[in-house]
């Protein structure tokens, strides 16, 4: 039973070279773009209406809370990437941690979590698309414009827009990360106009009844419901900063620019989310537009900005994609590296001339535009906390681990307060867990129970072949 317990060494660096590893090609500017541009996307485009109605205006405290158990989580991210660059995140500093069959647990549940959050951008996305699509009076029949559950075949938007993106980060890590740096920038300009346009119009009475579903989280009709409720799946907005730490081999200075990108664009963002939920609620009242697909475009054409409405659908459609690149980067750089260490078939580490695992990009692509095109946005996002809270766990405790375990080594980062900030981001998420619906949680456990079988028969022999052809070589 050793494979239970068996750890990979800590890596302090990785070596350059071909083949197996990742050329280093970002720096700070590019690891913060990747992070504000998979943070600020559906969560705030999409998700603001969506938590409202769960939790009426009291889902600024929604944002507030999901905001706070992250940050925590993000300061042992922080920590970790910059101690150990290396590809696959939470799966990585799990197997140096915690143990190889934990390590499989948590990238088995990235898996999930990368997976579904292409999907469900995706089906965000499509939302603002296929308003423009109505505006431009394109003839495509809306039975292919929603999924089943909205009373069509397929949302065709969903499927186009997760197939572009695998084809674009196809070309190349740098290529890639400079797109989504110039779309970030329009992101952000667009939510800065959604903020000054709404302002005007702020009315405190929209705020009354404040918390009119209460605060903790219970569950009516499936759903949770109330600030907690809501926070489980405001969660969803906030967790891009760790597909950042996914590309700690590719960081030309990671020990510098980790800390930076994860730890600066949690702030940023968390303080942009707060602002645009406060003018949203401000300007319309929450059972309005949660109502709608596209909750900021909607809020502004109840104001009387059609213009204005029409360019945030067009700036959320144009850069909304930036999260999709992001989560399906992060979801590639996991399946890299757990086929490195044996988990996987070894093929999937292949990486092309350009410095891209090509077969595994393409893989999470499909996978993503199929479920993208049948399933509703907020099962896919429920399902994708879950996945993420089980990451974010073992990271807090491979920080925690390594503090008994290995106090000397060199921490370019060092989580402040650690046996505060550690034990508060585990409890934390174990909270939101318990606060997702009964169904997602159900899921969870069965997708886990299947990635157990599998690592039983294949994963755990293919990882201690690979450890003895290791041995071998040295």
């Amino acid at each position: 039973m050793s494979f239970i317990t068996r750890r990979k060494a800590i890596v302090l660096a990785q070596p350059e070279g071909e083949g197996h590893h990742l050329k280093r090609t970002l720096g700070w500017p590019h690891l913060m773009a990747l992070g504000v541009g998979a943070i600020v996307g559906t969560g705030i485009y999409t998700l603001t209406g969506v938590a409202a109605g769960l939790a009426g205006p009291a889902v600024i405290l929604s944002f507030a809370a999901a905001g706070l158990v992250c940050a925590a989580a993000a300061l042992c991210y922080a920590e970790m990437a910059s101690l150990s660059p290396q590809a696959g995140s939470a799966y990585a500093y799990s197997y140096m941690t915690l143990g190889e069959l934990v390590a499989w647990i948590v990238g088995w549940s990235l898996i999930l979590e990368y997976t579904l959050v292409c999907s469900a951008v995706a089906v965000g996305w499509a939302g603002y698309a296929t308003g423009l699509i109505h505006s431009a009076h394109i003839p495509i029949p809306d039975s292919l414009l929603a999924g089943p559950d909205a009373g069509g075949i397929m949302n065709l938007p969903a499927i186009f827009i997760s197939l572009v993106v695998t084809a674009l980060l196809l070309v190349g890590t740098r290529e890639s990360a400079t797109v989504n740096f110039v779309l970030v920038i329009i992101k952000m300009v667009a939510l800065a106009i959604f903020v000054a346009l709404t302002l005007p119009h702020f009315d405190a009475a929209h705020f009354s009844p404040f918390a009119p579903l209460g605060y903790g989280a219970h569950e009516i009709d499936g759903k949770k419901v109330g600030v907690m409720g809501a926070a489980a799946i405001i969660f969803f907005a906030f967790y891009g900063f760790d597909a950042i730490s996914t590309a700690s081999e590719e960081a030309k200075n990671p020990k510098r620019d980790l800390t930076i990108g994860i730890v600066g664009s949690m702030l940023l963002c968390t303080v942009i989310y707060m602002l645009v939920a406060a003018c949203a609620l401000g300007a319309s009242p929450y059972d309005v537009f949660s109502k709608d697909g596209a909750p900021l475009a909607f809020v502004l054409k109840q104001l009387g900005q059609p213009g204005a409405a029409s360019l945030i659908a067009g700036a959320a459609v144009l850069a909304m994609p930036t999260v999709i690149m992001v989560m399906m980067y992060g979801q590639s750089r996991v399946f890299f590296a757990m086929s490195r260490d044996g988990l996987l078939p070894n093929a999937l580490s292949a990486v092309n001339k350009r410095g891209v695992p090509a077969a595994v990009t393409i893989l999470t692509g499909v996978i993503s535009a199929a479920v993208a095109g049948v399933f509703p946005l907020s099962e896919i996002a429920s399902l994708a906390n879950a996945g993420t809270l089980c990451a974010f766990i073992a990271t807090a405790l491979a920080v925690m681990v390594l503090r008994r375990t290995a106090p000397h080594l060199p921490r370019a980062f060092s989580t402040p307060l650690v046996w505060l900030v550690g034990p508060f981001a585990v409890v934390g998420c174990i909270y939101l867990f318990t606060s997702l619906s009964t169904k997602t949680i159900t899921f969870f456990f069965v997708w886990n129970a299947l990635g157990v079988v599998i690592y039983l028969l294949f994963g755990r022999a293919g990882s201690r072949l690979k450890a003895i052809d290791q041995a071998i070589g040295s």
